[in-house]
């Protein structure tokens, strides 16, 4: 047997395309400000430079993951590396902001396949006694690429110019493509329609993607203010939504089988990770304000605790696979949301008494039971999904995590703005900040003994019919 055809080097290969996918996440961030100046743009209008990637990855990628499941995984996966690659030079390449944009979006497309598909395919690349492992360097590479993305973009703009935080991605596109190629397994078992031919559900993805769209659009337009054009983007989610469910008990070869969520595994699944995803977000989204309000801190100082978390995470995913792979999912998952609401009740009040200390050590905690919860999640979900539907699942895995992170960004900010009573957050008292901060995190505790719930009731479930 040839060595790149080994397991080992099928999972280099999908944590290379998951590094990248996380990598294109992040790495736009920082360099908003030159974009600004170097377009002569507004930051309203740059920020689309990074809404663009983000809005592609969530209407696309329980798509991806379905069209996945019916032409190859593996056949795929190389077309949305390939696409992702050539993107990221069209992106170093472009002349105006709208070119930008537009290559940012197919940029974001690319990602939503890697994102699905890198998932999907852990079940074809090892063995199923080493899939915890798997899924916890996934975890990994997704936090390094999160991590990484801002610190990297920095240097890259400040060395040699904007257009090589795209370009850098670049020869790492054509190093995963090779890689997919040499160590990927060939495609197997295909979806297929009742009569025995691959079918893609083109309205039920129009619907779904316009839907997801429309949801993603009302809660990050307003920049804090929800209007008019939100309710309407929010009504025009809820309608799409209804719409895509009729369509979807009416085809004959569906986007997605309405029956998996009879599964408890995969609805109880879906459901906590959205939950968890919202509290995460949280971290990211009020902690700057708290660590310069609240605890008087300059931006790199603000830097760098807000880096405790992905640093926590990266060196968590894989002990956490390997804990997986030894106690199993639902324990494991289990003990990462104790971490995660003992870490989430105590923060505030820790931050309050004891300053920067007494705010890392329970985000570090908060931290390592999401990379603990993530790993053990992702490897009970995709279990004993058939392998005609494993596209679609990491794709769904993916999309409530997503959709957690959009939910977390707007509601969370706006459950701080509450709680705090300032009208304006940068300028508010320390004790309003501090008040604000206990209002988010009682909220987020709730949301995740809730998730903590869902997964006892599915392990003790799990133990009654012997499958723990």
């Amino acid at each position: 047997m040839n060595a790149l055809s080994s397991p080992r080097w099928a999972l280099a290969s999908l944590s290379l395309s998951m590094l990248l996918s996380s990598l294109g996440t992040s790495i736009a961030n920082v360099g908003l400000p030159t974009l600004a100046e170097a377009f002569g743009a507004s930051f309203q209008q740059v920020q689309w430079v990074v809404l663009a990637y983000l809005l592609a990855i969530t209407t696309l990628i329980v798509s991806a993951g379905r069209l996945g499941d019916l032409i190859g995984r593996r056949r795929l996966l190389l077309a949305g590396i390939a696409l992702f690659t050539v993107a990221s030079a069209l992106c170093s390449l472009a002349p105006t902001l709208g070119l930008l944009i537009a290559a940012r979006t197919a940029q974001g497309f690319g990602a939503a396949i890697m994102m699905a598909l890198t998932m999907a395919s852990v079940a074809d690349a090892v063995p199923k006694a080493r899939a915890g492992s798997a899924m916890g360097l996934l975890g990994t590479m997704s936090a390094v690429g999160t991590a990484l993305g801002p610190s990297l973009g920095g240097v890259l703009i400040a060395g040699f110019g904007w257009p090589f935080m795209f370009l850098v991605n670049v020869p790492l596109g054509m190093v995963a493509v090779l890689l997919v190629h040499r160590c990927l397994p060939a495609d197997g078992l295909r979806a297929k329609a009742d009569d025995g031919h691959p079918r893609f559900d083109h309205l039920g993805t129009l619907l779904l993607a316009l839907s997801l769209a429309s949801y993603a659009l009302a809660m990050t337009l307003g920049r804090g203010s929800f209007g008019l054009l939100n309710v309407t983007l929010l009504g025009a989610a809820l309608l799409g939504a209804g719409l895509f469910v009729w369509v979807e008990s009416r085809v004959a070869s569906p986007l997605i089988q309405l029956a998996m969520f009879r599964q408890p595994a995969l609805g109880g699944g879906f459901a906590a990770s959205a939950l968890v995803a919202t509290v995460v977000m949280a971290t990211l989204v009020v902690g700057p304000f708290y660590l310069s309000g609240a605890l008087a801190l300059d931006a790199a100082a603000i830097g760098l605790v807000m880096s405790t978390g992905p640093l926590v995470a990266a060196l968590a995913g894989v002990p956490a696979g390997r804990a997986v792979d030894r106690f199993g999912p639902r324990r494991v998952g289990v003990a990462g949301l104790v971490a995660m609401a003992a870490g989430s009740a105590v923060l505030p009040w820790l931050a309050t008494r004891f300053g920067v200390p007494g705010y890392i050590a329970p985000l570090a905690a908060l931290t390592a039971g999401y990379a603990l919860f993530q790993a053990a999640n992702n490897t009970a979900v995709m279990h004993n999904i058939r392998a005609d539907q494993r596209g679609v699942a990491g794709g769904l895995i993916n999309l409530s995590r997503n959709l957690g992170l959009i939910t977390g960004a707007s509601v969370m900010g706006t459950v701080f703005a509450l709680g705090s009573g300032a009208a304006d957050l940068v300028t508010a008292r320390p004790d309003a900040v501090a008040a604000g901060m206990r209002l988010t995190f009682a909220v987020a505790t709730g949301l995740i003994l809730l998730a903590l719930a869902l997964q006892v009731r599915l392990h003790w479930r799990e133990m009654a019919q012997g499958t723990t």
